[in-house]
């Protein structure tokens, strides 16, 4: 790959910081070595308080302000309930007209009136403030001066909401029917009836009206009447706009909490004509929460805990909050049920939306899960949200998407789901139609894109962050429900503030980490050994893109080194004897070395110039455990080397237990290596699969550099073989299992696997432009 990678190194070391050559590696080495003995015994006397955490960068972090926006998220985190969400000036009108019990010629909930009195807009409508979209704000505004003609009240309101009315009607014509509220051709025609009933003058043959009856009648014609009545469907959220309605069958299909699948509207509707207790109970607890009004939808438990989650883990801030989401995970697996779940908790009715942003999250997290979940959204081979839906939502398939990439071996329907919602996002991608009916977001062309040119197998942690950041819109992103709505513990300017804050600081420590690992390139002089320093950029990435904590910087450089140091070895050392004479020679120098007199040959070869490099690499890294851990763990390196040795000797240059050592060093410099674990039955299935995943992968590459297409952007699949391998991967680490194998340890495997993805997935002008973007390329 290296002769095919062109990344410009501009970002090198200034010249004057460089180390002088004649000093610079063998005397080091040697100064290590020999003092590495008298080090273990010093360090084994002092106290581990006393010493460093990591003094491998020299970043000064602005710890205070990065804490007092994690604690102001966790105090966000903390106060969920049933979900926060904007009032609905539609839903808060309907509650309006219900008549008080006890004296029809007043309202039951005057408090909504109230709300209607204060919050019209300054042009004379309804709706949300910062964003104009005309079905949102016609249909707001018709119903809030509905609700005040009823009572008679605030007839200049009334005049001045029709006026806007009638004036922004034919803005319906033009705008993208993506963005029309969610059953708007139901409720809106009835709306109209009973505006006419109260004399409020609205047009009666205007081609917009009749164009939307005509979309009412497809959409009831979708579920008939019988089944309405008898089985929980998504009509239940739109009763106002109904007409005939048996309300003795219906009531058998009211929601635990009293409402109409989670609508104030519908509620309402139906306590008006019914006299419901339940449903009064229902719309007096939700306006007592929002104080006078309601939201379009409510509760929204289940979407607001799957969201925070999504938005967190992308914007890479979710390790801030590890107990928070423990506490989400545990909330959703106790509503989570073999049909899938909608967006509130003890639903009939539910969505691929939230069962797909459910399952994720469930599984990502080692939940049991079902991936049979989808049979209930899958008809005639496509996946819909909802029964009777006419047409798939862009984020409904592409969250459909994300989910089909967690599949395990043997999932067809996942498989299915996977081909049919890439082939439909590819396909709205090409027609410019990535505009999605329940979201309007900053990018999400962007995250689509994103999501269909890098699979997840290839997404590496800090560069999925890294687009991210541009693609979030905080809280200027708006819902789309049967009105416009906010939901701002789901889309925060905190979140992203973090985030960036966060993301600033651990690219400050890559791009100091960078010239270091630089300087021990040239100390060490490994470009006579055939490494280039655009393959050492590309180790250094793939490592810090994956570790990309600041606290793991131990582990990132052993991972970008150790890789360095296989492609040197395996590039400059070719031939069957010069191997063994070299194998030889690292088990000779490693079995009872003394560094207080051995030396090497003055008048050493290459070969043993590149073991001494080697030998002191390990040096430095067992040096660097004892300082942090306290423990002495250089023997474990030597035997993860002495087995990746082996291997090279026998098998010569296919490089197949690569990945098997990188896991190893990284999982020794994190403290979690033990004797015990090295021989776990699953930590060697782990093993086994991981590095079969990544020779394929190797070889894959090998074959793909040396096409005469592959300087042009590749995004087909690998193999069917490594795909599999993937697939039995994934299922291994993410299963949650009593097999004494860590969590962070099983990750690792998952991780390595990634990182070998990513290298043999993307294309070099890719690669060249991540590395920039994400190494680089300051946030703004």
């Amino acid at each position: 790959m290296a002769s095919h990678f062109s990344f410009t190194l501009s970002h090198t070391i200034p010249a004057s910081r460089a180390r002088p050559a004649a000093k610079s590696f063998h005397s080091l080495s040697f100064y290590l070595r020999s003092s590495y003995g008298i080090f273990k015994e010093i360090v084994t006397e002092v106290s581990r308080d006393n010493i460093s955490k990591d003094d491998n960068v020299d970043v000064e972090v602005p710890n205070q302000e990065i804490q007092k926006k994690i604690k102001m998220v966790k105090l966000i985190l903390d106060s969920k309930e049933d979900g926060e969400i904007t009032i609905s000036a539609y839903d808060t009108a309907w509650v309006g007209l219900v008549k008080n019990v006890g004296d029809t010629n007043s309202p039951q909930f005057p408090s909504c009136l109230e709300w209607i009195a204060n919050n019209q807009l300054h042009d004379g409508s309804w709706g949300d403030a910062e964003l104009f979209i005309a079905h949102d704000r016609i249909l707001n505004t018709l119903a809030c001066v509905v609700a005040l003609r009823s009572w008679n009240m605030h007839p200049q309101k009334c005049e001045k909401g029709m006026q806007f009315f009638k004036e922004n009607l034919y803005k319906l014509q033009d705008e993208n029917p993506e963005h029309m509220p969610i059953g708007f051709e139901v409720t809106f025609p009835s709306l109209l009836d009973l505006a006419r009933c109260l004399d409020v003058e609205v047009p009666d043959d205007s081609p917009i009206l009749k164009n939307i009856l005509a979309m009412r009648d497809l959409k009831l014609k979708k579920i008939p009447r019988e089944i309405l009545h008898k089985v929980p469907t998504t009509l239940l959220h739109s009763l106002e706009g109904m007409q005939n309605l048996d309300w003795k069958q219906l009531l058998k299909l009211q929601c635990q909490d009293g409402s109409f699948l989670f609508s104030p509207s519908s509620t309402a509707y139906a306590l008006i004509q019914t006299k419901n207790e339940s449903a009064h109970k229902y719309l007096d607890k939700t306006l007592q929460k929002f104080n006078g009004g309601v939201p379009n939808v409510y509760p929204v438990d289940l979407f607001e805990h799957t969201w925070i989650f999504d938005r967190l883990d992308r914007l890479g801030i979710s390790r801030y909050f590890q107990s928070e989401i423990k506490d989400c995970v545990t909330y959703v697996s106790r509503y989570w049920s073999e049909k899938g779940i909608c967006w509130a908790r003890n639903s009939e009715v539910q969505d691929i939306d939230d069962t797909a942003m459910g399952f994720r999250l469930l599984r990502l997290h080692g939940h049991q899960v079902s991936s049979s979940v989808f049979e209930h959204f899958k008809k005639n081979g496509e996946f819909f949200c909802f029964s009777g839906q006419s047409n798939q939502a862009v984020t409904g398939m592409f969250n459909l998407y994300r989910a089909s990439q967690l599949l395990f071996q043997g999932e067809e329907i996942l498989e299915d789901a996977k081909n049919f919602s890439t082939k439909f996002l590819t396909e709205k991608r090409e027609a410019n139609q990535l505009l999605d009916k329940w979201i309007i977001t900053k990018d999400l062309p962007g995250e689509v894109s994103y999501a269909l040119d890098v699979p997840w197998y290839a997404s590496l942690p800090r560069m999925e962050t890294r687009f991210y950041l541009e693609q979030y819109g905080g809280s200027s992103d708006v819902w789309i429900g049967k009105t416009l709505y906010r939901m701002p513990f789901v889309n925060n300017d905190v979140y992203l503030e973090l985030a960036k804050l966060d993301y600033s600081i651990c690219q400050a420590v890559h791009c100091v980490e960078w010239e270091k690992i630089q300087r021990w390139y040239s100390d060490a002089g490994l470009e006579r050994f055939g490494l280039s320093k655009q393959s050492l950029l590309l180790a250094y990435f793939i490592a810090a893109a994956s570790i990309f904590e600041p606290e793991r910087s131990r582990e990132r450089f052993a991972w970008a080194k150790t890789a360095a140091l296989l492609e040197t070895l395996g590039s400059f050392i070719k031939d069957e004897q010069t191997r063994n004479a070299f194998v030889d020679l690292f088990n000779n120098s490693i079995n009872g070395r003394n560094f207080s007199n051995k030396k090497l040959n003055k008048k050493k070869k290459k070969e043993e110039e590149l073991l001494e490099i080697l030998l002191t690499n390990l040096d430095y890294l067992g040096f660097e455990m004892l300082r942090s851990h306290g423990r002495e763990l250089s023997h474990y390196l030597n035997q993860a080397w002495q087995g990746w040795l082996s291997s090279w000797q026998n098998e010569g240059n296919s490089l197949e237990r690569e990945a098997e050592l990188i896991v190893q060093i990284i999982n020794v410099m994190a403290g979690y290596w033990s004797e015990e674990l090295r021989l776990n039955p699953q930590y060697q299935r782990l093993l086994q699969t991981t590095n079969r995943v990544c020779h394929g992968l190797r070889n894959y590459q090998i074959s793909k550099a040396h096409d005469s297409g592959s300087n042009k952007r590749i995004t087909c699949m690998t193999t069917h073989q490594i795909e599999s391998d993937m697939r039995e991967l994934v299922q291994l680490v993410l299963q949650n299992s009593s097999d004494g194998v860590h969590t962070n340890v099983k990750n690792s495997f998952l991780t390595v696997a990634k990182g070998f993805y990513y290298g043999a997935y993307c294309d070099p002008e890719t690669i060249n432009s991540h590395i920039q973007k994400v190494l680089f390329e300051k946030v703004m």
